[in-house]
């Protein structure tokens, strides 16, 4: 159930993030709902895979590589879902970073904590 939660934070936090950051279009709620089931399975399937692939740069660049995969999964979500664009990668860099700020405030809002088990 917290899975769910955590989704439905997701995408609100997307629908409020694209009316501050021009470069970011979501059609409806629908897709934002999309968009956020696109990036829980990125996380959890690709985003790995990269990260241990990127070793050796991500410690060259004490972590921050980390910021360039986020960024790249928002663009792939971009590419996937229809109703969702992302103007560019540094938009995606700073989409992904407040994705990550606002959805973990709302997470904490709404008492959704991601390391809880169900």
């Amino acid at each position: 159930m917290k899975f769910l939660i955590r989704i439905g934070v997701t995408a609100l936090s997307i629908l409020i993030l694209q009316h501050f950051l021009k470069g970011v279009e979501v059609k409806d709620w629908w897709v934002s709902l999309i968009v956020a089931v696109v990036l829980a399975f990125l996380n959890a399937i690709v985003k790995p895979i990269l990260q241990v692939l990127t070793i050796p740069i991500t410690m060259l660049s004490l972590g921050f590589f980390l910021l360039v995969i986020n960024a790249g999964m928002i663009m792939l979500a971009d590419k996937l879902v229809d109703g969702f664009h992302v103007s560019g990668f540094w938009r995606a860099l700073l989409f992904s970073i407040l994705l990550s700020l606002v959805s973990g405030l709302l997470n904490l809002i709404f008492g959704v904590s991601k390391n809880e088990h169900e």
